[in-house]
């Protein structure tokens, strides 16, 4: 119902590690099947070829509880009105696909929307926790999200794919460090009205809406297949790990800014 397009709160540095991530998160997905799926979104063969796809580099809370691949595979072959299927001819490693699925995403809404909100909160995280320290914190909310979620589902077999969990990690830290920053903000149910928002009321309302799909959608939205809990869980964990840091740092100035939504323009 809130959607951010841009805060007002300028970093001391560029956010390279922010902008990294959001190239490789694009490349990927260009390269990847699913990017070309709405040319031909009836088609039985290139739905099985995205299925072949997701089963070999996506996360699968089955595979990912018991860190042992599935034996039976889809060959990206239509059959009997499904996908064919046979043992794996590859070697996947279910830990690492943990790392893959975050970079590998079911659309173009679903990467774009996860994009949004990586460019308008990633930077301030990054200036205040440095570029090392950031990369391992998004590796370890998006690992957290994953697991979480599998084991709250360990029979599943559905592909987790997406940047969810570790940008929900993103907007957990900035609530805590930034509360009070303001957020331009589109109230999407009204007719896209244009407020400039605390990020306590902004992300707040994020995590809320979150816990509430999750407890009324239950782990997933059957309709949507938005595993909920994952953004619940990355929220929580990013927001505990920088939970030490909360009020530190100097206050910034926005008349003179090296780099913020001024020097954007």
């Amino acid at each position: 119902m809130v959607l951010p397009v841009r805060d007002v709160n300028p970093a001391r540095r560029t956010p390279w590690v922010t902008y990294a991530l959001i190239l490789v998160n694009l490349v990927v997905f260009v390269l990847s099947p699913i990017a070309t799926s709405f040319l031909t979104p009836d088609s039985a063969s290139a739905q099985c070829e995205q299925l072949a796809f997701l089963y070999e580099y996506a996360a699968i809370p089955d595979e990912v509880v018991g860190n042992d691949a599935t034996g039976v595979v889809p060959t990206g072959e239509p059959a009997g009105g499904g996908c064919e299927g046979a043992p794996a001819d590859y070697d996947k490693q279910p830990w690492l696909s943990v790392l893959f699925a975050m970079f590998l995403h079911g659309g173009w809404l679903h990467l774009l929307g996860n994009l949004l909100f990586l460019y308008v909160f990633g930077d301030n995280v990054e200036d205040r926790l440095g570029r090392v320290r950031y990369l391992l914190f998004y590796l370890v909310c998006g690992y957290a999200a994953t697991y979480g979620f599998a084991f709250a589902d360990p029979d599943s077999t559905v592909p987790l794919v997406g940047a969810s969990g570790a940008i929900a990690g993103v907007l957990g830290a900035y609530l805590v460090l930034f509360p009070k920053a303001r957020v331009w903000s589109l109230l999407t149910f009204f007719f896209f009205l244009p407020l400039r928002l605390p990020a306590w009321l902004v992300l707040g309302s994020w995590f809320l809406l979150q816990f509430l799909y999750f407890r009324g959608a239950g782990l997933t939205d059957a309709g949507g297949g938005v595993a909920y809990l994952a953004h619940v869980i990355g929220f929580v964990v990013g927001a505990a790990l920088v939970w030490p840091l909360r009020g530190s740092g100097r206050d910034r100035r926005i008349a003179q800014p090296r780099y913020g939504p001024y020097a954007r323009r």
